[in-house]
């Protein structure tokens, strides 16, 4: 995937389609947020972006940006841009809802914070692959034989037709990171910016080492938070869900224990874990209340997100062990379809996934073995064994030249992007980059309400531009921060944006 000579055409062709530093800026005209987004203190703008940046005069579409201006006018240093992940995650409110959650007040002085909906999302030039209210629950069945790997391909077929078969069809190729970062170059021209910095979490953190790896002398301070591996969210990115799965559990296996005479999960973590099986298994033989095995396990993996959510994940499964279906209420897919149809486009169009069946009946097979919560799962077929069309470009290459100016800031147990895949963007980016490590499990470290230490480390960069001269790891910490209750809600939020299915 590193050939040099992939990097050389990769870097030449997209920069050649880059908007220079210098060229004029699009005219941007702050007004009021579109109308399903209500704030005072939000402004909202319209930029016309190419959908095909290899034809820059052609059809164009429309990227919508929201930004929080500086808190203190005198003290701004610059811009500061979001992106939450997904992909297809929508950002017009990120800016408030992080800053909601205690963004310092030198942070919210130092910049503008930017938030934008990528190309393909909501209020910007949505798509839509018509998908079914099921095909929404993206993630594939848990697969327990070969024809059960052979089934999940015929539902991944039916979603890669219906793709094909849309209006959105003839968008669909562009709507691939590369494009997205190209739009943020763009974002960063018509704000009249030499340089951006950025923030980006899940996803967005591929998304911010692909600016800065199409951009590097555009970047100022760039903070990259649960990390994504070099490859983007592929095949590989896919199959980690599994291990993020067998990471965190024993967190949960422990928390619950401890809480045995509340919820009688099981007195020890290994009778939590025996728990999780048993629970899994007769939802498998037995689906309940809407509910089957797979459900189960993909539930449970998104509600070990944050650990506030613990106490919701040992009722449902209380419910399950009491008979009582109706009252297991999971996480209702809250993606629409311009979210989902964003999401499908970007894994298939960043990368070329396997097309023979045999080879994810091999994945699953092993990853079951290795990795028996959700491997079974995270290793099926997704609808890019069946993508119509090939990727228009090869992936971005990640690499050490370029500013030393990334940091990258990693929990040890994440079920969504677990610490293998960024010690790899860690070494792919050499010695640009530093890379915090928390004794933590969940997804996300640059929240004011997790680790101290980790948190710190974010905001000394983005404020004092203080980042660690080498990696550094940031100890557990007992006794998270308490919220408010309007910050514990837009806590909620923010994590059921970036649970991945």
């Amino acid at each position: 995937m590193r050939r040099t000579l992939l990097v050389v055409l990769a870097a030449a062709a997209l920069t050649a389609t880059a908007l220079p530093a210098s060229a004029a800026k699009p005219a941007l005209h702050w007004g009021l947020c579109p109308a399903d987004i209500s704030s005072p203190v939000l402004q909202c703008a319209a930029l016309q972006v190419p959908l095909d940046y290899r034809n820059p005069a052609g059809k164009k579409i429309s990227v919508e940006i929201s930004r929080l201006p500086s808190s203190d006018p005198a003290k701004r240093r610059g811009v500061l841009l979001f992106n939450p992940g997904g992909p297809g995650g929508p950002g017009l409110t990120f800016p408030l809802t992080w800053a909601s959650l205690g963004a310092p007040a030198s942070l919210l002085a130092e910049y503008d914070l930017i938030g934008f909906d990528p190309r393909g999302v909501e209020h910007s030039t949505p798509v839509s692959c018509e998908l079914s209210p099921e095909q929404l629950v993206l993630a594939p069945k848990y697969a327990h034989n070969r024809e059960e790997v052979a089934q999940a391909s015929a539902t991944a077929k039916q979603i890669a037709r219906k793709c094909a078969d849309s209006a959105s069809a003839p968008i669909l190729p562009y709507i691939t990171t590369a494009n997205t970062a190209r739009d943020m170059d763009q974002i960063r021209a018509a704000l009249g910016e030499a340089k951006i910095s950025y923030y980006g979490l899940s996803y967005g953190t591929y998304l911010g080492g692909v600016y800065a790896s199409l951009f590097p002398d555009r970047t100022d301070r760039v903070v990259l938070d649960s990390v994504v591996g070099p490859g983007g969210v592929d095949v590989t990115t896919a199959r980690r869900f599994g291990e993020g799965m067998q990471d965190r559990f024993p967190d949960f296996a422990k928390w619950a224990a401890v809480r045995n005479s509340s919820y009688g999960l099981g007195a020890t973590p290994a009778e939590v874990t025996a728990t999780f099986f048993a629970l899994a298994d007769k939802l498998d033989r037995h689906p309940a209340g809407g509910l089957d095995g797979s459900l189960f396990r993909l539930g449970t993996h998104s509600l070990s997100y944050q650990t506030f959510s613990f106490p919701r994940l040992a009722q449902i499964w209380q419910a399950l062990l009491n008979d009582q279906p109706g009252s297991a209420q999971l996480p209702a897919v809250n993606a629409d379809q311009s979210q989902r149809s964003t999401m499908i486009s970007v894994l298939c169009g960043d990368n070329a996934w396997p097309r023979q069946i045999s080879t994810y009946q091999e994945n699953v097979a092993h990853d079951r073995a290795k990795h028996p919560m959700l491997g079974g799962s995270a290793a099926n077929v997704w609808p890019c064994a069946h993508w119509a069309k090939q990727p228009l470009e090869p992936p971005v290459q990640f690499s050490d030249q370029g500013p030393s100016n990334l940091l990258l800031v990693q929990n040890l147990r994440d079920p969504a992007t677990p610490l293998s895949g960024a010690l790899e963007t860690r070494e792919a980016f050499g010695n640009r980059a530093r890379m915090v490590t928390v004794d933590q499990g969940g997804h996300g470290v640059g929240l004011p309400f997790l680790n101290g230490c980790g948190f710190a480390a974010v905001t000394d960069y983005l404020v004092h531009g203080t980042r660690p001269a080498t990696d550094k790891f940031c100890g557990a910490e007992a006794n998270a921060r308490s919220l408010s209750e309007q910050q514990q809600q837009a806590a909620d939020r923010l994590i059921d944006q970036l649970r991945q299915y």
